[in-house]
């Protein structure tokens, strides 16, 4: 296909195509636009966000098979080839002669690229180290000094994965761990202000109605859905990202709901009550899966950020071994043992 083709092709699937690099688009419409028209005709939906563990297993299921294919010992040596320079012709080799971009995607409706990541994330030996140690955040500051953003030179002079040293360093390198200043929450409102007015004149300059450039309508799910939260930190510039997440949703939170205290004495038993009974009517498999703007409502008018750090809290102080336990488990104990003791004490 020519690029514009491709763009108008995928746009249909991915609608933030035209702000792609044209390199990534090429790529994207070579592994991908097969793939997702034949989602399309079983009635499946392109994914984004967080993989579901029925996900995760089809990963692990599609690279078994294909280390089985091609006789290659390990998932390390296959999504880490560059580990191994003496074997790395040879694997390459079987990774082109076996189609290893489509074998590694299939079952999965999300572009390829996540899928690599992600599987990269889940067989990296180097990614489950626990704790960084002091000495080991020296090296790191020390490294980057040296080679800057060059995470993969870094991850091999510290055994750790890629993606695993750069949220490290976006997180140590933040001066504050303190309460938020004024200035700094000025910061951080200015900044989303700046990425969703940027996203937004894009947009209007993409459609053919007329809008007014000064005086652009943001739809509300634009103030906390999927904003550039690296762009945000550097902005702010004395906060790790997930500082700046946690605390425009509390922003959020209270604005929304006009400083109530939705989840205090009688109304926070109720909504642990209503949440619980809305996770239960939605009987699905994966956390993932649930629709957490809908259960907005089961709480009061907050961002879906607000219903899952609940959920979360709710899960792991109440339900025993909960990491141990799926999630219709999950839900079905607090349906069967917490709902009632809460409904009494309400």
């Amino acid at each position: 296909l020519d690029l514009d083709t491709a763009k108008e092709e995928l746009e249909e699937f991915i609608p933030h195509v035209r702000e792609m690099s044209d390199s990534s688009i090429r790529k994207m419409a070579g592994r991908d636009l097969t793939r997702f028209k034949h989602f399309k005709k079983q009635g499946i939906a392109i994914k984004f966000g967080r993989f579901s563990q029925k996900e995760n297993d089809q990963i692990k299921k599609n690279i078994k098979e294909f280390l089985s294919l091609t006789g290659i010992d390990n998932a390390e040596k296959l999504l880490f080839t560059s580990r191994y320079p003496e074997e790395r012709e040879t694997i390459n080799r079987l990774k082109a002669e076996f189609l290893f971009c489509g074998k590694i995607a299939e079952g999965i409706p999300r572009p390829w690229r996540l899928i690599y990541y992600r599987a990269r994330k889940i067989f990296d030996p180097n990614n489950y180290k626990g704790r960084y140690t002091k000495e080991e955040k020296e090296k790191l500051k020390k490294y980057y000094a040296i080679h800057g953003n060059d995470w993969k030179k870094i991850s091999e002079m510290m055994s750790r994965s890629n993606l695993s040293v750069a949220m490290k360093y976006s997180e140590i390198k933040s001066i504050n761990y303190g309460p938020w200043t004024k200035e700094e929450t000025q910061k951080l409102m200015h900044a989303v202000e700046d990425v969703i007015r940027k996203r937004s004149k894009l947009e209007a300059e993409k459609s053919s109605s007329e809008k007014s450039r000064r005086n652009l309508s943001i739809d509300r799910e634009k103030l906390y859905q999927k904003l550039p939260w690296t762009e945000i930190e550097t902005k702010v510039g004395t906060r790790y990202w997930r500082q700046c997440k946690q605390k425009w949703n509390s922003i959020l939170t209270s604005k929304m709901t006009k400083g109530q205290q939705l989840y205090k004495g009688t109304k926070g038993l109720q909504a642990k009550i209503n949440l619980i009974k809305r996770l239960y009517e939605m009987k699905v498999e994966d956390a993932n899966e649930v629709k957490w703007e809908e259960l907005s409502n089961a709480i009061g008018d907050v961002p879906r950020a607000y219903v899952q750090a609940k959920f979360y809290k709710l899960k792991v102080s109440c339900v025993p071994l909960w990491q141990r336990k799926t999630f219709p488990e999950i839900i079905d104990y607090l349906y069967e043992k917490k709902l009632p003791e809460l409904e009494e004490k309400l």
